[in-house]
């Protein structure tokens, strides 16, 4: 069994004993009509299109809030990793991250709720305002190798504090790509947190 993010950054268990065969996926290629990669292209066209879209909605409504707010902030939007993400830079803006990142968070759900208004469509958006969601995906990947090195070390599991779908996301990413260890995580939010244990 593996742990893995799914769509919205939380995590799903996969049984991956019995992983689906090469040729099972030839097959399944070799059974697509013509004209599906053709069809496949234009869709992936569209959607990069529409994640754009994402961005620039959201971007009007981060920019509306911080004028509104009165704070400085130079916008970014852009598409990276297959979902639209938009970046606030500027000076004076820890109050709109708040604590542990628990305002920008909110904000980010505000901004989703924006586009899904505008579009019909739930959105992957991921917000960052002032590089909090970098530096603190360094400093989650220092907590993850730690436990890693407790868990081979003493063989015993190693329990997190609760974190937030995005933390847990990248604690996950850095614990999978680490042979002989797997996280999973346990409980109900806001109190979910993620267990490092040797892997079965």
């Amino acid at each position: 069994m593996s742990v893995r993010p799914n769509d919205n950054g939380d995590e799903t268990v996969t049984d991956t004993s019995t992983p689906p065969s090469a040729d099972s996926s030839a097959e399944a290629t070799a059974a697509e009509p013509a004209g599906t990669e053709e069809a496949k292209k234009s869709e992936t066209v569209a959607s990069d299109s529409d994640l754009f879209r994402q961005s620039e909605i959201a971007a009007d409504y981060v920019e509306g809030l911080l004028d509104i707010l009165d704070y400085d902030g130079d916008i970014d939007e852009l598409v990276s990793a297959g979902r639209p993400m938009v970046e606030v830079v500027g000076g004076r803006l820890q109050p709109l991250v708040g604590q542990r990142g628990a305002t920008l968070e909110a904000l980010q759900e505000l901004t989703r709720l924006a586009i899904f208004r505008a579009t019909g469509s739930p959105s992957r958006l991921l917000l960052d305002i002032g590089g909090y969601r970098a530096a603190r995906r360094k400093e989650l990947g220092a907590v993850a190798r730690n436990a890693v090195e407790k868990v081979k070390e003493h063989g015993d599991p190693v329990r997190l504090e609760a974190m937030s779908a995005f933390e847990r996301k990248c604690v996950h990413d850095v614990v999978n790509a680490i042979p002989g260890v797997q996280s999973e995580s346990e409980g109900v939010e806001p109190s979910r947190r993620i267990v490092v244990r040797v892997a079965d």
